[in-house]
């Protein structure tokens, strides 16, 4: 089996007080698997990892296994490999080159999720924020970021998010991701 390059996507550590998993720990944890080439990014759950076994679904189940072991936390992980967040970056709706990163934001699903799912939301009440869905994620223009994000605080109720692991981050982020996926 060909050598692949993923981004592992934490949700939910190194935010607020608690749920902390250090970057060279998770480091370690990932080399401990058996993965090569082990790279963190920022401090909010973001890591690089090449592996010759598994799928997207396989790797991230092993992970999250292996935080609960260590850490003693639940943490919802998703395993996305170089092609697919390329794809994210090239399929976006936004004009990308023409926001800055805090205002656009990727919140990826860990299954396709459709827009009946949103079809609750009023988008002309969150005007001039907006959200457009792709393959397995959600594109979010927050023209003032995402802290400060009506839309993006209705986007995340448990009821639009049931049955998927939601996880977002913004388009620095997810740009960096793709370079260093890139090999």
């Amino acid at each position: 089996m060909a050598t692949t390059t993923y981004a592992a996507l934490l949700r939910g550590i190194n935010v607020g007080g608690g749920r902390k998993v250090p970057m060279a720990d998770l480091r370690t944890l990932l080399e401990g698997l058996g993965h090569g080439g082990v790279r963190t990014y920022l401090q909010s759950g973001n890591a690089v990892f090449s592996s010759d076994r598994g799928d997207e679904e396989s790797l991230a189940g092993e992970l999250s296994a292996a935080l609960a072991e260590r850490f003693g936390l639940t943490v919802d992980v998703l395993v996305r490999d170089h092609a697919y967040l390329r794809a994210v970056l090239d399929a976006c709706p936004f004009p990308a080159g023409e926001l800055e990163g805090r205002q656009l934001h990727a919140t990826y699903f860990s299954a396709p999720v459709g827009p009946d799912r949103f079809a609750s939301v009023d988008r002309s009440a969150f005007l001039p924020e907006e959200f457009r869905l792709g393959d397995r994620v959600l594109y979010l223009y927050a023209p003032d970021g995402l802290g400060r994000s009506r839309l993006a605080e209705v986007l995340s109720k448990p009821r639009l998010t049931k049955g998927v692991v939601a996880t977002t981050r913004n388009w620095n982020t997810a740009a960096k991701l793709v370079e260093l996926t890139g090999g």
